[in-house]
C-alpha cells in the first residue's frame, strides 16, 4: 500500500474551509489505515509537517428507493492539524 492509495480525496464543506486558515485540512481516507500511516501519507505527498492527526469513521445513511431500504456507503475522514512553522497545503490556499 502506497502513500497516494492512503489519501482517497479532500472532504470539502463549509466546516472544513472555516478550518483551512488554521492549518487545518480534512481528508477522505482508507478505512484499514491508522493515524501514523495518515501522518506519513500526508508528509510524503503534501512535503509538510503534521502536527495531529484525528480520525473518526462516517457510517452509511439509511436511503429508500419504493419498498426497498439500502445503506450508502459509510467511510473514514481524517483531520490534519499541521505545525505553525509548516507551509500550508498549496491545493487548499486557492479555495480560501
Amino acid at each position: 500500500m502506497t502513500h497516494q492509495d492512503i489519501i482517497l480525496k479532500p472532504v470539502l464543506s463549509e466546516k472544513t474551509y472555516a478550518d483551512i486558515p488554521n492549518k487545518k485540512y480534512t481528508f477522505k481516507v482508507l478505512k484499514s489505515a491508522n493515524k501514523t500511516q495518515i501522518k506519513q501519507a500526508v508528509e510524503s505527498i503534501f512535503n509538510v509537517k503534521v502536527e495531529s492527526v484525528n480520525t473518526s469513521n462516517v457510517y452509511g445513511k439509511i436511503k429508500k428507493q419504493g419498498k426497498y431500504e439500502g445503506l450508502t456507503g459509510g467511510y473514514k475522514r481524517a483531520v490534519v492539524q499541521l505545525t505553525q512553522d509548516s507551509k500550508s497545503i498549496p491545493f487548499f490556499d486557492s479555495l480560501s
